[in-house]
């Protein structure tokens, strides 16, 4: 473990120059570049919002904002898109660059940092834009969107630990990716994003709040919707969980690594 951080360490240049990189070759030939990474999700909450909101008749409780709704769904959906970017780009991260790997000499594990710190560029494209809308329709800041960057960094982590493991499955046994395309849809309508979670009956409700993504999903809307101070224990368990999951998951990378460059 050791060792592999200072890997880390002597290879942070690499790393960083990898990320400004892996953004430009993703939008090389196209004339909006780095906007459709701001486009799409905003567009996809665009279409929640017009048929959750007018053609269901969605609304949220005890308040009479109109964009209410929306504030909600688009505060739900920034957590959410940082987390699936993780796991989608991680969980095929070493087999889709299995010809580097076996061509250039470096520390395989930072690839998974490289996708971490892409990832997150994007998200902050995301929440830039997001920010934006919300005060455009009336939702000023307050003091609670300070808490901002502790709920970035706890999805940030949780999604690298799950990502990791992931990844090195997905070497091992292909069906991996293909199973978790289908289960990241289904969490994904287990996330009360496009809902509020007390529209379900009680024993629904209770099964959701074991569900990690609620906490996170549910801090972020708590923190711009309501302007209150996100689930911090809830968020705390999460993080620590997040580390030792992150902590198998490197020692199970550094068991397997070996062997990895042959099974691809």
């Amino acid at each position: 473990m050791k060792l592999m951080l200072i890997a880390i360490w002597h290879y942070r240049h690499f790393i960083l120059t990898s990320i400004r990189n892996d953004l430009r070759t993703r939008f090389a030939r196209s004339r909006l570049g780095a906007i459709w990474g701001i486009l799409q999700p905003l567009a996809q909450s665009a279409i929640y919002a017009i048929v959750m909101g007018r053609v269901l008749g969605s609304r949220l409780p005890n308040t009479t904002n109109k964009y209410a709704y929306v504030i909600y769904l688009l505060a739900g959906l920034a957590g959410w898109t940082l987390f699936a970017e993780m796991i989608t780009r991680c969980q095929t991260i070493f087999v889709d660059n299995g010809s580097l790997l076996k061509k250039v000499v470096f520390p395989r594990i930072c690839l998974p940092l490289i996708v971490s710190g892409s990832s997150l560029q994007n998200n902050l494209f995301l929440l830039a834009t997001t920010l934006a809308i919300f005060i455009i329709v009336g939702n000023y800041p307050t003091w609670t969107w300070l808490w901002l960057p502790v709920l970035v960094i706890v999805t940030l982590t949780f999604g690298l630990a799950l990502g990791l493991v992931l990844g090195v499955l997905n070497v091992f046994v292909r069906d991996v990716a293909q199973v978790m395309n289908v289960v990241m849809q289904l969490w994904f309508w287990l996330t009360p994003i496009v809902y509020p979670v007390n529209t379900l009956s009680g024993h629904f409700e209770l099964v959701l709040r074991l569900n990690p993504m609620y906490a996170i999903a549910s801090s972020y809307q708590q923190v711009f919707v309501w302007g209150h101070v996100p689930h911090l224990e809830s968020l705390a368990v999460i993080f620590v969980a997040s580390l030792l999951v992150l902590a198998a998951g490197m020692s199970l990378f550094r068991r397997a690594s070996p062997d990895m460059v042959d099974v691809l």
